[in-house]
């Protein structure tokens, strides 16, 4: 993690009121977090996993949290999905190893994953170095003006050192060598004044564009288009100073997509509702209740007012004798209804029910594969996913690979070709609905 600013470098006050973005030129103070998502604290920086890219920006309405990785897109699209997912990526309950069953078990379940897959097992899964990746936001955000106007939003961070990568063979070497590699190379570029920096831009739909967009815009496992959303500069994000302490500064930081500031609100995406409740949760569990007043999780140039108190750990006046219930008359403070966000139309049938598959789900990795990746990327993509799936059963590699096939023909054809799979058996389940799929490949 590190310390640094953002620069507001193009006017954006059309499209919200937010104001740290409200003029070109201004400044807000922030702290940035990478980490890894399925190893423990010490596992090596160079395994293959996506990358959390985490943003707190300290600004005069109160915190913002941008809370996102270094792909576009995810694995699911469900939250109730969302620790199952967890579990695979983790260690076997009783061996307590990692586990190519387990992982590619749950991913030919959900074909949505594809996408995310193919950008895991692609070269951009094992990263060159902290500096040297983008940042998304992944889910769509709802942008506000001062007139009520909105919009809908995806942020990305683009590296301005270029994006730079690991091969297969260079990140398990790492991962025995320096497994703290990514770490150090963030800390010592900063000591040397080598300050990384990203260009921070905003791909805008109106709500319009959004309802008759080919695609559900609120999917997190698929991505808009840049012919279709343009990405418009927003501004800059330096690097400038290392933690003084790391446990102080860099684990006891929290973030949360929940920590909204006016002008920015959230969107229909079923994932990021998960994840506004999920968040603030694991923090008290991992933090304890007043994880919000560490010095690196407090507001800097806004007053802290909640009517929260108590708790272990509280170290200030918790509050004084002030009310601590709402409403009141003796002054507490009040929410400001002038900078709510504005409502938004809902439509259709309100149930718990499975998400109905369609092939829409590998569309976009399809491309991915044939339109974007080079021949040497999908000569590396197919070679990690073999290094890897191989160490699944043979009915689990047939399901998964069938879905690359889905994807692309000659995808799938080489995976199962690496794996000594029947290429006919592949072609036969790739054309079957997925529930048939799941029949032909269970024991």
């Amino acid at each position: 993690g590190a310390h640094g600013y953002f620069e507001v470098t193009h006017d954006v006050t059309k499209y919200t009121r937010a104001a740290f973005l409200s003029e070109v030129g201004k400044r807000t103070e922030v702290f940035a977090r990478f980490s890894t998502v399925g190893g423990e604290k010490g596992s090596a920086d160079s395994e293959r996993d996506p990358r959390g890219f985490a943003v707190k920006f300290y600004t005069e309405e109160g915190n913002y949290d941008f809370v996102g990785n270094n792909t576009p897109v995810f694995f699911i699209r469900d939250p109730l999905k969302f620790p199952d997912f967890i579990h695979t990526q983790k260690r076997h309950p009783a061996k307590n190893t990692k586990d190519p069953d387990m992982f590619w078990d749950f991913l030919s379940l959900t074909p949505e994953s594809a996408h995310q897959v193919t950008i895991l097992f692609s070269d951009r899964g094992t990263p060159r170095s902290y500096r040297h990746i983008n940042g998304y936001s992944g889910h769509t955000f709802m942008w506000y003006n001062a007139g009520g106007e909105y919009y809908w939003v995806k942020i990305h961070f683009k590296t301005d050192q270029g994006i730079q990568n690991l091969t297969r063979q260079e990140a398990t070497r790492l991962a025995g060598e320096d497994p703290d590699y990514a770490t150090r190379d963030l800390y010592q570029a900063i000591e040397r004044g080598e300050y990384p920096s990203w260009s921070v831009y905003a791909q805008i739909m109106t709500p319009e564009q959004v309802r008759r967009y080919r695609f559900d815009s609120f999917d997190i496992t698929k991505v808009w288009r840049h012919a279709d959303a343009p990405l418009n500069p927003v501004g800059r994000m330096v690097l400038d100073r290392n933690p003084v302490n790391y446990f102080a500064e860099v684990e006891q930081s929290a973030f949360s997509p929940g920590n909204l500031v006016p002008g920015i609100g959230p969107s229909p995406d079923k994932m990021l509702q998960g994840r506004l409740f999920s968040y603030h949760d694991t923090h008290r569990h991992r933090l304890g209740p007043n994880y919000h007043l560490l010095p690196i999780n407090a507001p800097r140039a806004a007053p802290m007012t909640s009517y929260q108190r108590d708790g272990a750990m509280r170290v200030d006046d918790g509050g004084g004798a002030g009310p601590n219930y709402y409403p009141n008359t003796f002054g507490g403070p009040a929410p400001d209804a002038t900078v709510a966000a504005p409502p938004i139309d809902v439509s259709g049938m309100a149930a718990r029910h499975a998400y109905t598959l369609t092939d829409d789900d590998f569309v976009q990795p399809g491309d991915l594969y044939r339109k974007v990746m080079t021949g040497k990327d999908r000569e590396h993509l197919v070679g990690n996913i073999v290094a890897h799936l191989g160490g699944a059963q043979k009915r689990i590699q047939l399901r998964q690979t069938a879905l690359f096939w889905k994807a692309d023909p000659d995808y799938g054809r080489r995976v199962a070709e690496g794996l000594k799979l029947p290429i006919a058996e592949v072609e036969r389940l790739a054309a079957m609905s997925q529930e048939d799929r799941v029949k032909a490949t269970s024991k």
